[in-house]
């Protein structure tokens, strides 16, 4: 399972660290506010919606993204490497 760090929470923003050894995952799960990724390397993720749709994502160090609250999926680390990214929710 990857580890994730909570580094600020408090009425407005939530920002976590995710970190993914090789293989890892976080699990299905549902994003309850709207949301933007920084990826803190290059890599690939494999995303699994919640209709079981396979997407991979490429993604480049410090290039963010912004997704809508909703989403539902689980998120694989297919790299031969550890990988991770910031995730900074809005409340």
């Amino acid at each position: 399972m990857a580890k994730s760090k909570i580094m600020i929470d408090n009425k407005v923003t939530r920002v976590t660290k995710w970190s993914f050894l090789p293989g890892e995952d976080t699990g299905q799960h549902i994003h309850e506010y709207d949301y933007v990724v920084v990826p803190m390397t290059d890599g690939n993720l494999k995303i699994i919606d919640n209709h079981g749709n396979e997407t991979i994502s490429k993604l480049s160090k410090g290039i963010s993204y912004f997704r809508e609250k909703g989403i539902n999926h689980n998120v694989i680390n297919i790299n031969n490497f550890s990988y991770s990214f910031i995730e900074i929710e809005f409340k």
